[in-house]
């Protein structure tokens, strides 16, 4: 991608997230949220949403980023949003990172309450199921980074009732 210090380590299924990111996660609650980046091309601002959304919680960076049905990766404090991302020469577009984003903007300055991990866990057959999502609970309202199907999506508000919620806690 060209991300520079984006090194994922893709993980799959609830346990396996939750092991090597959970208490990490947990400790974010009770900071607030002080910046976020996200990839858009130069050219028509559209969101890249291959890239990694990266989260500043008062100077604690957490990188969230999908990939394929199922795959998560979590990174902490190794993208550098100031750099620009390269390799892109050959492309008609011109991505670069971006503090711009009207479903991110209004948890600035938020404290966060506590953060879950969900799992899609739909009644009927579903190709999702299990995917898993990062849920970050704010004192007005909820954020999560979800898998759009082999990218990122940015959701607000109420949780979809198929998904399970576990709660991260220390």
């Amino acid at each position: 991608m060209g991300v520079s210090g984006f090194e994922p380590s893709f993980l799959v299924g609830f346990e396996a997230i939750r092991q090597a990111h959970g208490p990490r996660l947990a400790m974010l609650a009770g900071r607030r949220l002080t910046g976020f980046a996200v990839v858009r091309f130069a050219e028509n601002g559209d969101w890249f949403a291959d890239c990694p959304v990266v989260l500043d919680f008062d100077g604690i960076q957490v990188g969230v980023c999908h990939w394929k049905l199922d795959k998560l990766s979590i990174s902490w404090d190794t993208i550098d949003t100031a750099a620009d991302i390269a390799g892109w020469e050959w492309f008609e577009l011109t991505p670069q990172w971006s503090q711009r984003d009207e479903r991110l903007e209004p948890f600035i300055g938020q404290e966060l309450r506590e953060v879950a991990l969900l799992e899609w866990r739909p009644t009927g057959r579903d190709l999702a199921t299990g995917t898993v999502m990062v849920e970050f609970a704010f004192t007005r309202d909820c954020l999560r980074i979800a898998n759009g199907l082999d990218e990122n999506r940015i959701e607000v508000g109420v949780t979809q009732p198929d998904c399970v919620r576990h709660r991260l806690s220390l």
